[in-house]
């Protein structure tokens, strides 16, 4: 049983990283596939919802299909889905077929996105402690190795055709190889039964019908934070620039700051959360980060900006993993499809947070604009108490409930 959680998890990081790389070598490609396709940036920002688009679609429907079929069928399909869409925009000649590739592609990434997660859940329930966190600081791991190896092929003067087409090739082969070592349902139950017997549940199709406030309350906390996050990640550097007038070298070091501490921070949550549980990470964790934003407001330096960026990605860094291993853990049958709400909330705030702060900045500075992803970072500090498992959905992973994991 230990041997195969571990090949499991092992799987399962693959697929992370997977992710993250093939998202990240569509990004470095962006200008070169948008000069190819011969559109404006106009053009490219409208198509890229079309990306957003297919990701909330892809969610949706997978969701249910995991809790159905499980993540151990759904995700090595995902995985193939994604793999092969990300060769598709190295192929488009023009705005309708880049339009269609990336609809492709957001549709494959929104599945993989919730099988692979859905089945990061089913390790977490096995191992019995927080697991979650350094998935997804894999994830952000593959996306820096996209940047170098982008970098580098580009450099090569490899078009963008032959170098999706490797990753594509490449990605499909990490499938094939993780596939087997993916968990059976049976595999990941605990070995040691509860002491007390959980109350009996719903039919699984009185339950099918309708999702409980709290999955829904969770989903509100990940369109907050995933909005912070994606503030992050198209305004850091402008804020640098335009507020402080930073060169624009010294500017990119705003972005770099908040992923790296993102990174690390991911990378160290899973023992925090193990010792003080996910309420603390999640209401601690979005305090420190409107602290740190907060600091990026009245900064009339660059050098505090750029801490203020540091300790905002720091305190963002372990805030989502928990919410996503609280939807999967909240129904153990409907874990898909409660992870694929909360996942698509919150991709959709990702999406929307640079437009609602790109249309703030009509009517205030910059950095009085970002004062928004700060009131929803304190917003979802207060609330954070809805991590806190109900008393049907078994014990939470954590301080509060503590077992042992099952690879003892």
């Amino acid at each position: 049983m230990e041997r195969t959680l571990r090949a499991a998890r092992l799987a399962t990081f693959a697929y992370f990283a997977l992710n993250g790389f093939v998202l990240g070598m569509w990004i470095v490609h962006i200008p070169v596939v948008e000069h190819r396709a011969g559109i404006t940036h106009a053009v490219l920002g409208c198509l890229l919802l079309l990306l957003g688009g297919g990701a909330f679609a892809g969610m949706q429907l997978v969701g249910p299909l995991t809790d159905r079929f499980g993540p151990r069928r759904v995700v090595p399909v995902s995985a193939a889905l994604c793999s092969a869409a990300v060769l598709l925009p190295g192929l488009a000649t023009s705005g309708w077929t880049l339009g269609a590739a990336l609809l492709v592609l957001g549709f494959g990434n929104g599945c993989l996105d919730v099988s692979m997660n859905t089945h990061a859940v089913q390790v977490e329930r096995g191992y019995g402690r927080p697991v979650m966190s350094a998935f997804h600081a894999v994830f952000s791991v593959g996306g820096v190795l996209a940047a170098l190896v982008g970098a580098r092929t580009l450099s090569w003067g490899w078009s963008p055709a032959a170098t999706l087409g490797t990753v594509s090739v490449c990605g499909l082969a990490v499938t094939a190889l993780c596939a087997p070592a993916l968990l059976r349902p049976e595999s990941a139950a605990p070995e040691a039964a509860p002491q007390t017997p959980a109350p009996v549940a719903a039919p699984a199709a009185a339950r099918s019908r309708r999702t409980s406030p709290r999955i829904w309350a969770l989903a509100a906390l990940a369109l907050m934070l995933m909005l912070c996050e994606g503030v992050a990640n198209d305004w850091s550097a402008l804020d640098l620039r335009d507020v402080l007038d930073a060169p624009a070298a010294t500017a990119a070091f705003a972005y770099g700051a908040f992923s790296t501490a993102m990174t690390a921070g991911r990378l160290l949550t899973d023992r925090v959360a193990g010792r003080f549980g996910p309420v603390a990470v999640v209401r601690y964790g979005a305090a420190l980060a409107a602290l740190g934003l907060a600091a990026v407001v009245v900064a009339p330096w660059i050098p505090l900006a750029l801490a203020g960026w540091t300790v905002f990605g720091t305190g963002l860094s372990g805030c989502i993993p928990q919410l996503f291993s609280a939807a999967g853990h909240a129904d153990q049958d409907a874990a898909g499809a409660n992870v694929a709400r909360v996942a698509g909330l919150g991709y959709l705030g990702m999406l929307a947070g640079p437009a609602v702060i790109g249309a703030l900045t009509r009517l205030m500075p910059l950095n009085l604009a970002l004062l928004l992803p700060g009131v929803l970072c304190v917003t979802a500090a207060v609330a954070s108490r809805v991590l806190r498992s109900e008393p049907a959905a078994g014990p939470e992973l954590g301080q509060e409930a503590r077992r042992e994991p099952v690879t003892r």
